[in-house]
């Protein structure tokens, strides 16, 4: 089609009031803190670029950075403003959302339901970006590349509004021409027409026009009519045996806003009385989490005072099925090989301080070791700031000592994809082949490091099998020792559904309500 023509200078805009937000949505929570920068570019990636270069429009400056930089206040409310910025940090500085958006709030004193609306709008329109660039590019009558960029973050973030939020149409419409006009007012026109193109289908029937076959192409349908690349979808597929109706459960799950979870430290908070004093409950299947049903979780006394911290569920159940596997012989002695930023290190340091055990963790990264020696203060946990790799040639590891070690391996991030929403956009499958070495050299490494007869715990918050699976079993092959597989599923509070048949276990949004984590115990001969 012949796409609406952007103007040079154009300042009109839609009508209907700027500002109206009439039946906000609830608040997305912000997530804990990423895993960052590791081993030289090991836990996550660029974007490859995919924010860009394209031919760009035109329009005006009036005052605004053209890549997205922070313009002067524009006629918009404050909670969207927030929102763009948010969006624009992540697509131009390679910023993560769960990071600047928090900052940007308490910088703007939003609260309550303009802090919940903010987020609302930075996560929605993060999460459904692929296919709210589809969407625009059929709108507009060219590539959402070809967009400069602070304009096509702020149509990003009208369609996400006109699509998915009970905004009204009028204020979507006006309140996006009201930002172009500050980022890029030469487009307002432009703006103003495709927004209006967007408005023309709800979003099952943008679905219907643009998808591929669901019939034809499976997987190129729920690419985009659930907004994850196509990759992603048949590694999500490949890992659930090929069964597209839970992999759409999956996806589905992965749009939705996650709780937040805390884990209430044994020894220093007794997760009943905790979700007490939160106004949460306790969590469904590990005995330390607490579901917590809003608010800053940071300002919390108990998160304050070390005795509780932000933490998925599903990360507590595979730290937790390290230390309480059956082990004959001394038990004095754990590792945490890849600590940062330590919420695992935090929970073992716990349970090996009630257990007379002392926990060493080791973070590559200097200011991730830094946050793992904060994360585990008063507890019994020695903080290696160094490569755990170098297990028998540091002597601070040496091999064959350990009795217990976690391998909380860097991966792609896949199964957290539902609270870091920007991840499912930078990630490629080229990033696989050099995590999956490294992820092999950690696990090699940790064997090393346990005694014979010791466990190691491999866990990775991925259920790509190219991260579980085969690097599990590679490592396993070429460590040099003997290695026997522990059946994990008995490592996990009993009546939990959907673990497979062993020996490893996948958790899944979908089925247990956490992120996916993937679990293998092994023990050296």
């Amino acid at each position: 089609m012949t796409g609406p023509v952007e103007p040079r200078g154009d300042r009109s805009s839609a009508a209907g009031p700027p500002g109206d937000r009439d039946g906000r949505p609830g608040a997305e929570r912000p997530a804990g803190g990423g895993r960052g920068q590791r081993y030289g570019g090991g836990a996550r990636s660029g974007d490859g670029g995919r924010f860009a270069g394209g031919d760009r429009s035109r329009g005006g400056r009036s005052g605004a950075d053209r890549r997205g930089g922070r313009p002067a206040r524009p006629a918009v409310d404050l909670p969207r403003h927030v929102a763009y910025q948010a969006i624009a940090a992540v697509h131009r500085d390679d910023a993560y959302a769960n990071l600047v958006l928090p900052a940007m709030l308490r910088e703007e004193g939003l609260t309550g339901r303009d802090a919940a609306f903010a987020t609302e709008l930075t996560y929605g329109t993060l999460r459904h970006t692929g296919t709210l660039d589809a969407i625009i590019t059929d709108a507009a009558g060219r590539d959402v590349q070809r967009i400069d960029p602070p304009v096509r973050d702020a149509l990003r973030l009208g369609a996400y509004q006109l699509l998915h939020t009970r905004v009204p149409a009028h204020a979507a419409v006006s309140s996006t021409v009201d930002l172009v006009r500050a980022v890029g007012p030469g487009a307002t026109g432009f703006a103003n027409a495709v927004l209006r193109e967007v408005a023309g289908r709800d979003s099952d029937g943008w679905v219907t026009k643009l998808a591929p076959s669901a019939e034809t192409d499976p997987i190129g349908h729920l690419a985009l009519a659930y907004s994850h690349p196509q990759w992603i979808v048949r590694a999500f597929a490949e890992a659930l045996g090929g069964d597209l109706g839970e992999t759409t459960r999956l996806l589905i799950e992965d749009n939705e806003r996650p709780p937040v979870h805390l884990c209430a430290r044994p020894g220093l908070a007794d997760p009943v009385e905790l979700a007490d004093d939160v106004g949460g409950a306790p969590g469904a299947f590990s005995p330390y989490a607490v579901y917590l049903p809003g608010g800053a979780p940071g300002e919390l006394p108990a998160v304050a005072q070390g005795r509780a911290h932000v933490q998925d569920e599903g990360s507590q159940l595979v730290a937790n099925a390290l230390a309480v596997a059956p082990l004959d012989g001394p038990d004095g002695r754990w590792l945490d090989l890849c600590a940062g930023p330590g919420g695992k290190a935090g929970l073992l340091g716990a349970l090996a301080a009630q257990r007379g055990a002392r926990l060493t963790a080791v973070e590559v990264a200097e200011h991730r070791a830094r946050l793992v020696e904060q994360a585990t203060r008063g507890l019994p946990v020695n903080v290696l700031n160094t490569d755990g790799r170098t297990v028998g040639a540091d002597p601070k590891l040496p091999e064959g000592h350990f009795d217990r070690v976690l391998v909380d391996a860097p991966c792609t991030g896949l199964g957290s994809l539902r609270r870091r929403p920007e991840s499912r956009w930078r990630r490629q499958p080229a990033d696989l082949p050099p995590l999956t070495r490294l992820q092999r050299e950690l696990l090699t490494a940790a064997l090393r490091a346990v005694r014979p007869g010791g466990l190691v715990a491999y866990v990775t918050c991925s259920p790509h099998t190219v991260e579980t699976h085969v690097t599990v079993t590679e490592a396993s092959r070429r460590c040099g020792f003997p290695v026997d597989f522990v059946d994990a599923r008995p490592l996990l509070p009993a009546g939990m559904p959907g673990l497979g048949d062993g020996p490893t276990v996948q958790l899944w949004p979908q089925r247990h309500g956490t992120d996916a984590m993937f679990l293998a115990v092994l023990r050296r001969g």
